[in-house]
């Protein structure tokens, strides 16, 4: 739930739930698969996060989940917010939790003016939300504080008329409530011209699996990479390939330029439809760890991160039509 709304994750959240219903499921689970299931909510390094801590839950800990703190935060993709949410959710735990909801129901309460990306404000709040937790009913505390936020504490212009706790909120009092939390400037957010080729062999067309990690990774892409200052499209995404997979291709079509915003970027992958001239696939490990000919048929067997399948949108309605390459 992290950094994503409840009406996006909750279907994902009922499917997932389906296929993996507890931790020994998920851990044999192939990874494969698992990205399948997750395709399309984004953050895939917490899809393997959560299949290495499956792992090692069943590995170290014969299968059941931890319940204190220091183990919590052993385990890969578990950090303070997610360690004090299972601590105080699941097991009912004297855990605080700071989201982002919480942050803004703590500043604006307690008045604080300090920058809340700082380290040092970051310290204060979860003490204060460490102060503040009840003896009894942790977690449905928690959950009522992050719900405020959501609900009623929202950003820039929250509900105080029916807010619950306006009696004792000193941003409220004081008629802060706009500019309360303070935060640092956004920086402009970059954008990057992106290439990829649809790489046609005979009937077929080329897709790599990207290394596990990093951004994207372990999910399936149309090679290609960013554009050089000064480079061609064309002249780019011939460099991409052969730097990365050894091959020569000639650039016969554009099929589609599709614009994606990452966390804290954006992009606007243009793909070309391609042939491929010369030579043998030799994967620069650091862009692949795999590869694949397929049929458009095929592609929805595999998980591509979001620019890719809306390209495999524009691939379909081609392909899928005509039965193979021009």
């Amino acid at each position: 739930m992290q950094q994503t709304q409840v009406t996006t994750v909750e279907s994902y959240f009922h499917r997932f739930i389906r296929q993996y219903p507890n931790v020994q499921s998920l851990a044999e689970a192939d990874l494969h698969h698992l990205m399948k299931v997750w395709e399309g909510l984004g953050y895939y390094s917490r899809a393997r996060h959560l299949h290495a801590a499956a792992q090692e839950i069943v590995s170290r800990f014969h299968g059941v989940f931890p319940d204190n703190l220091d183990d919590l935060l052993s385990l890969p993709g578990i950090g303070r917010y997610t360690a004090g949410a299972i601590l105080s959710i699941a097991f009912e735990k004297p855990a605080p939790i700071l989201d982002g909801n919480a942050v803004r129901v703590l500043t604006r309460v307690f008045h604080i003016t300090d920058n809340i990306d700082k380290a040092f404000t970051q310290n204060i709040l979860w003490k204060l939300a460490e102060q503040i937790l009840p003896e009894k009913n942790v977690r449905s505390f928690n959950q009522a504080v992050m719900e405020l936020g959501a609900l009623i504490c929202k950003p820039g212009k929250p509900d105080c008329s029916i807010c619950p706790i306006s009696s004792i909120c000193r941003a409220n009092e004081l008629h802060l409530q706009a500019m309360i939390p303070l935060r640092s400037p956004r920086k402009p957010v970059p954008h990057y011209d992106v290439t990829a080729g649809i790489i046609w062999r005979a009937d077929r067309f080329l897709i790599t699996l990207r290394p596990p990690k990093g951004l994207l990774g372990g999910l399936w892409e149309f090679p290609g990479g960013k554009v050089k200052p000064g480079e061609t499209l064309e002249t780019c995404l011939k460099r991409e390939i052969l730097e990365e997979l050894n091959l020569r291709i000639h650039i016969k079509s554009h099929l589609v330029s599709v614009g994606h915003a990452y966390t804290h970027f954006k992009i606007t992958l243009h793909v070309f439809e391609c042939q491929c001239q010369a030579g043998r696939i030799r994967m620069n490990p650091d862009a692949a760890t795999d590869f694949q000919w397929i049929t458009a048929s095929l592609l929805d067997q595999y998980a591509f991160p979001g620019a890719d399948r809306k390209v495999i949108v524009a691939i379909q309605r081609k392909h899928l039509i005509r039965g193979g390459p021009e």
